[in-house]
């Protein structure tokens, strides 16, 4: 979502984001003209007339689970953020009996939560997760 109308969105999708993600963005882009939005998750820049990049994964009830905030010099990785919806999703599923550690990707290992765990995550990621 940004101040720029829903043209510019699928201008700069089939330009741009497409050649740097397979197939463009996998989810809609909104339009936020005036601000409205970005005024309420303090992203909107009233001297500029622009919002700061900010991303923010909200789940099914509402709640927001996560947010990055950067000035437009530095870009975001869309990967990532498709990475971490589908950790938040998985642990979702999983009704909280299972983490995602650090760089987790669908079919990997997962962690187990619980009194067994502390003090051992570095043990257990180490053994388990390896460095991809």
């Amino acid at each position: 979502m940004s101040v720029d109308s829903v043209f510019v969105h699928k201008m700069w999708d089939e330009n741009e984001l497409s050649k740097m993600v397979k197939g463009g963005v996998p989810f809609p882009m909104l339009s936020d003209a005036g601000g409205a939005i970005g005024k309420l998750y303090g992203v909107y820049n009233e001297e500029a007339g622009v919002e700061n990049r900010g991303r923010f994964i909200i789940d099914p009830d509402g709640i927001i689970q996560a947010y990055e905030v950067l000035t437009p010099p530095v870009g975001r990785n869309v990967a990532e953020t498709i990475r971490q919806i589908q950790a938040y999703q998985h642990v979702r599923q999983s009704k909280g009996t299972e983490a995602t550690p650090s760089g987790w990707k669908p079919g990997k290992l997962t962690l187990k939560p619980g009194p067994d765990l502390v003090g051992r995550v570095w043990e257990v990621w180490k053994t388990h997760m390896a460095f991809d």
